[in-house]
C-alpha cells in the first residue's frame, strides 16, 4: 500500500507507470481535464410599435452598460430592422439580463420583448 507522500513521489519519477509495491501493483493514473471556453449567447431586443423608443434607450444604458451613442444605434437598428443585437454573453448572463428587461418593462407598463440565442 503506497501512502499519499509516496504517490506522490512515484508520480513524479514514474508519470502514468505501473508501481509494485508489497506483492501488489499499484496504478498510478494521471487524468487531464479539459478546460472548453463557454458557449456565448447574443441577447437581442424586439421592436414593438407601443415600446418608447426612450425607454429602449434607458434599458441599453442601465441594463447593458452602453454609451448614450451605442445605445442610440442599437435602438435605431431595433426600430429599422425590427431587431437589435445588445451583446454578446455566457448563458448565466444573457438569461439574467433578458429577464431584468422583462422586469423593468411590466414595471413601466411596456411590452417590450428581449431574449437570447446561441452565437
Amino acid at each position: 500500500m503506497l501512502f499519499p507522500t509516496q504517490i506522490i513521489k512515484y508520480r513524479k519519477k514514474h508519470r502514468g507507470s505501473i508501481v509494485t509495491t508489497e506483492n501488489k501493483t499499484d496504478f498510478i493514473v494521471e487524468k487531464k481535464l479539459k478546460c472548453e471556453e463557454p458557449r456565448l449567447y447574443r441577447v437581442i431586443i424586439h421592436n414593438d410599435h407601443y415600446t418608447t423608443m426612450d425607454f429602449v434607450v434607458e434599458i441599453l444604458i442601465r441594463i447593458f452598460d452602453k454609451s448614450t451613442a451605442e445605445a442610440v444605434k442599437i435602438m435605431l437598428d431595433t426600430h429599422r430592422l425590427g431587431r437589435g443585437i445588445c451583446g454578446i454573453y455566457t448563458y448565466d448572463l444573457a438569461v439574467t439580463k433578458v429577464s431584468q428587461v422583462h422586469r423593468i418593462a411590466r414595471m413601466r407598463g411596456f411590452p417590450l420583448k428581449c431574449s437570447y440565442e446561441e452565437a
